[in-house]
């Protein structure tokens, strides 16, 4: 069944069931729980919806507003509207130091990206203050939006000294994998986790709302010898991602 015979009024309107906008609602959100509209795929335009049931645009766009207030819908000002992706929950422990790339195997899961930026850079002041460089070294960042089975995840920008990463092109997949063969691996980190709302910019890339929950979180991880090789700022969905800490009785 396509989507304009499943929104032909004749199957579900009822005139004694409630305000026209209310049902349309429930038929749109049945179109998703069956996989009618799949997520991440574009809504029908208010028009389009308006001359398949024969409804007001005011009611179509109050149907769509109230569903994008609860999350079902994305909004992507000049874009339109989509139906939300929705991952299934991850589950990470926070007592191992490991990459998005290994997770995601653990699970059985395939880790993909998709690179936002890649190159050497004249550093942030947050750079500046923990990796330790002046402002006249060049840093070494990648930036890139995470994914698991398709799914966006999560968008993480890793900074790391020149002699460390000298370039950045090398990491492919990986991050871990290219320090590893390097012998620059970390072998500790410590871990800052916030609660954001997202922007506008980031929740296009996410697949989600602005203003939407996400995790925001910042790592520095630390070599052997207890220098800094590695700056890392990550967001991710609030909806995606469960970060777990096993806590212990202390005997004092």
């Amino acid at each position: 069944m396509n989507v304009t015979e499943f929104l032909a009024p004749q199957d579900w309107f009822r005139p004694d069931a409630g305000p026209r906008y209310m049902q349309l609602r429930q038929r749109l959100s049945d179109g998703v729980r069956r996989g009618i509209l799949p997520a991440g795929s574009p809504l029908p335009p208010e028009r389009e919806i308006a001359a398949i049931t024969d409804f007001s645009r005011v009611t179509v766009r109050k149907a769509i507003q109230s569903l994008a207030e609860d999350g079902t819908i994305v909004q992507r000002q000049g874009s339109g509207s989509f139906i939300s992706s929705r991952p299934e929950q991850i589950e990470q422990r926070l007592s191992r130091l490991t990459s998005f790339s290994e997770d995601m195997a653990r699970r059985g899961k395939a880790a993909t990206s998709r690179w936002l930026e890649r190159g050497l850079f004249m550093p942030s002041p947050d750079e500046m203050t923990s990796l330790g460089l002046s402002s006249e070294e060049s840093v070494a960042r990648i930036t890139r939006l995470r994914l698991a089975d398709g799914e966006p995840i999560a968008v993480e920008r890793a900074s790391l000294p020149t002699d460390i990463l000298p370039n950045p092109l090398a990491v492919e997949t990986s991050l871990y994998e290219v320090l590893e063969r390097d012998g620059h691996r970390p072998v500790r980190a410590l871990q800052k986790i916030s609660a954001v709302n997202v922007s506008e910019a980031e929740a296009d890339l996410l697949l989600i709302a602005p203003g939407d929950a996400g995790l925001k979180i910042e790592r520095t991880s630390y070599l052997a010898s207890g220098r800094v090789a590695e700056f890392t700022q990550s967001l991710y969905r609030g909806d995606a991602y469960n970060f777990v800490a096993e806590l212990r009785l202390s005997k004092e």
